[in-house]
């Protein structure tokens, strides 16, 4: 599957392999659109908007599949309420052992929503939201199986459990935009080889499967393979877990990234939002909308007496870094 631009928000098409690793549907549910415990799939009604989360249970695993397909999954704030609300709602449910995260399209999600005027408050949001799949006393598992750019790193880094199959790809393109992965390295870099994660932090270079579980991003890798095969006994290992026990033996390996936020929450909020707020990172997002090189790659251009920009896309270092969403501004970028 290449990832290049895409025409429109309507490029992005479900996944067509239907059986997951717990058993269930994409969604969760049984072909007749009920879950295996008797009850219906969420899904939307006739009065209600299509839910950009749809939550599903089946056999002691809660799917949350992330469903925004007009901008490839990017951090809205309406995304992020409605993970944030899920992931609280099957915190509280005694019948669930763990969440599975994961994905319609060929995009797990492409960073923030540029469509949306950088605030404070968005910065915060994305603190609360990785912050609460860390502090959840069930274990949250990842399954990737398209690209992740950016901010959607951060919710890779805040997972206990990620695997990745085909189709899956990684880039941090946020210093090709004039940000910085403030936010999402409370969650990361307590994880990430740190070696590695300067080289990919620094150049947005794109890197495949096989490269995140070696620097640590995702635990489990097949860039030829299914992601539901490699997560198949992994979920049915925590089935088998106690509630008391699961929820302690998070506790233990997520201490030092909870640290982190206590720590340093507010200041890379205060980081992010200040960034985004900046010239460089309005001329870099500009440029990507408008589909140019970004004023200080043009200016290198011309210092080497580089041919001058004539318009075309650049290369972000990443497949849906510039048009992976269609037209409606998530430009693989994070808080």
């Amino acid at each position: 599957m290449t990832d290049g631009p895409t025409t429109g928000p309507t490029a992005d098409r479900p996944l067509t392999d239907d059986r997951k690793a717990d058993g269930s549907m994409t969604d969760g549910s049984t072909t007749d659109g009920s879950t295996t415990d008797g009850s219906m799939a969420d899904g939307p009604t006739a009065d209600a908007p299509k839910a950009f989360v749809r939550s599903a249970f089946a056999r002691g695993i809660t799917t949350l599949t992330l469903d925004s397909p007009h901008n490839r999954n990017a951090l809205s704030s309406r995304l992020v309420a409605e993970l944030r609300a899920a992931l609280a709602t099957a915190g509280r449910d005694d019948r669930v052992r763990a969440v599975l995260l994961t994905h319609t399209g060929t995009t797990f999600c492409a960073g923030a929503d540029l469509s949306e005027p950088p605030s404070a408050a968005g910065a915060s949001g994305l603190v609360e939201l990785l912050r609460s799949i860390v502090e959840l006393p069930k274990p949250v598992v990842a399954r990737v199986t398209g690209h992740v750019r950016a901010g959607g790193l951060g919710l890779l880094g805040a997972c206990d459990i990620s695997a990745a199959g085909r189709g899956a790809s990684f880039a941090f393109t946020e210093a090709r935009l004039g940000l910085a992965p403030a936010v999402i390295s409370m969650p990361l870099l307590p994880r990430l080889d740190r070696r590695a994660a300067a080289r990919y932090y620094l150049t947005g270079e794109r890197f495949d499967a096989a490269e995140a579980a070696r620097i640590g991003l995702v635990t489990l890798a097949d860039p030829e393979g299914d992601a539901d095969e490699a997560l198949a006994p992994v979920l049915d290992g925590l089935r088998r877990g106690s509630p008391q026990g699961l929820a302690e033996s998070k506790r233990l390996v997520t201490a030092d990234v909870l640290r982190a936020f206590d720590r340093d929450g507010e200041a890379l909020a205060a980081l992010s939002a200040r960034l985004f707020a900046s010239e460089e990172a309005r001329e870099g997002m500009t440029s990507f909308l408008e589909r140019r090189d970004p004023a200080w790659v043009r200016q290198t251009a011309s210092d080497a007496g580089a041919i001058p920009d004539t318009g075309t896309a650049p290369d972000t270092g990443a497949a849906g870094d510039r048009g992976a969403v269609g037209n409606t501004g998530s430009a693989g970028a994070s808080r």
